[in-house]
């Protein structure tokens, strides 16, 4: 890749970011690029701890006038969101992300980037491999399945940690220091399979396509549209309108903190009814089309006949109950804040819907900043469940983030902020996972602000990173570092 840096360190944090970009680590998969990441640390010359999860904590010791300085642990997950085209054809277990520089920005080809949160991965190697760049004793911890369930901060011994100071790099917008985000929780609802006998049916896929997407989380709030709840919405519109359909598959989504961008329902239906059930779809596209008119432009929901043969569908009361979860589950935005305008203060995403040997799986991903609105929409979910005879599994409960108002690392970060750019930074609340709240827990009298520099469309293959906007925040990490005496 060619780039026209005015600061020529940033040469090495974007050829760490390449490196790592040839090591598939979706999480889960995160062994190649933790070994890769302990290797690089020992031939720094530098302390490394690999630890059973996998996590890397690479030390290096203060630069000269920094001995007293207080210690800073840099922070970010090494695992990324994998999620691709349909058209495009990569395999995320063995294949590199092929990287593409469009203008000011850096994009992957069809992926989603991983520079959620590669660039941390990357700063914080730059940062080790410099030397020429007067720091306090670094300590940078690189944690593994953070998109998932946040296992590696979990599984955290903080006693390995003389920092107090901690700067994770997960964010995703310049000039913000986040101080305080959302817990969560997976929520699985899990509907087990039962067949009936169908003959002399019509098979057709009705699929939906063409949507945005995005972080469960931080984009939430752009309200848009998520295509298991459109399918959802669709089946049961069927249902209503007397079209007598049998259920043989559906899917939808590849992750639960992605809002999901397709989804398929393969359905059998008599002669007779196939017209009408086109019809109502078309409908519904009409009427889908209006709703996300703003968010959502380029819906596309198609019906089509397909050369399958099946014999066998769902049965009428697994169909009953897979439209009654699509339908009344919560979802979306659940409550704003009151306290912080424009904060999202509890949501819940619908973000994976699969046809499994045994079951009909569904998965949510739950956030909040209050635990106790978290934990009234997993009793809701409960109440619902059992209501209709669906199992449900709540599992990876994270910490929320809560605000330490005015602590001293946020005042050296605004400090930074204002004689550089000569304004004020905002300090925000985000509606979204970080893993602050778990290393706080893990390190006792630790300290947490999250930066980072502009990225967007996360967790979708739009993914990209504005190249200014890393070097901007690369001379505000090493300003923030220099500051802390």
């Amino acid at each position: 890749m060619e780039f026209n840096f005015k600061n020529p360190k940033l040469e090495l944090v974007f050829k760490y970011f390449e490196e790592i970009s040839k090591i598939p680590r979706g999480s889960g998969n995160e062994k190649g690029i933790s070994d890769y990441l302990a290797q690089e640390g020992r031939r720094l010359g530098l302390e490394v701890i690999q630890d059973e999860t996998l996590n890397v904590i690479i030390k290096k010791e203060a630069s000269k006038g920094y001995e007293n300085s207080p210690a800073v642990i840099l922070q970010g997950h090494m695992d990324m969101v994998c999620e691709k085209n349909k058209d495009v054809d990569h395999d995320f277990s063995k294949d590199p992300i092929e990287l593409e520089v469009k203008g000011d920005y850096l994009y992957a080809k069809g992926t989603t980037l991983g520079a959620d949160n590669g660039i941390a991965v990357a700063m914080g190697l730059a940062l080790l491999a410099s030397g020429d760049i007067a720091t306090p004793k670094l300590e940078v911890l690189f944690t593994v399945n953070e998109e998932v369930s946040m296992e590696g901060a979990m599984n955290l011994d903080g006693s390995v940690f003389d920092g107090r100071y901690i700067i994770n790099l997960d964010s995703e917008e310049e000039g913000k220091i986040t101080v305080s985000c959302a817990g969560g929780v997976t929520a699985i609802a899990k509907i087990k399979k039962e067949l009936k006998d169908i003959s002399d049916k019509d098979i057709f896929a009705i699929n939906i396509k063409g949507l945005k997407g995005g972080h469960s989380g931080i984009e939430i709030d752009k309200k848009r549209a998520n295509s298991n709840i459109l399918i959802g919405r669709i089946l049961n519109n069927l249902k209503n309108s007397d079209v007598d359909y049998d259920l043989i598959s559906i899917s939808g989504g590849l992750k639960n903190n992605a809002i999901p961008r397709e989804a398929e329902a393969i359905i059998a239906l008599d002669k007779e009814y196939a017209e009408q059930a086109n019809d109502i779809v078309t409908s519904m596209l009409g009427i889908f089309k209006n709703e996300f008119k703003t968010s959502d432009p380029s819906i596309v929901i198609e019906m089509q006949k397909i050369d399958e043969k099946h014999e066998r569908a769902l049965s009428e009361q697994v169909q009953d109950k897979i439209v009654k979860v699509l339908n009344l589950m919560p979802r979306n935005i659940q409550t704003m804040s009151a306290d912080i305008d424009g904060l999202v203060e509890s949501s819940t995403n619908l973000g994976v819907v699969v046809t499994e040997n045994e079951y009909i799986k569904f998965e949510f991903a739950t956030r909040s900043s209050v635990k106790s609105l978290k934990d009234d929409i997993n009793e809701r979910m409960e109440l619902l469940c059992e209501s209709i005879g669906v199992e449900l599994e709540l599992e990876d409960d994270y910490p929320e983030w809560e605000y330490a108002k005015d602590s001293k690392l946020e005042q050296i970060c605004v400090e930074t902020y204002e004689k550089l750019y000569n304004k004020k930074p905002e300090i925000v609340a985000i509606h979204a996972g970080l893993e602050c709240g778990l290393l706080l827990d893990a390190i006792e009298g630790a300290q947490a602000i999250s930066i980072g520099p502009n990225l967007f469309d996360v967790h979708t293959p739009d993914e990209h990173i504005d190249i200014l906007s890393t070097e901007r925040t690369w001379d505000y990490l090493v300003s923030i570092l220099c500051n802390i005496k």
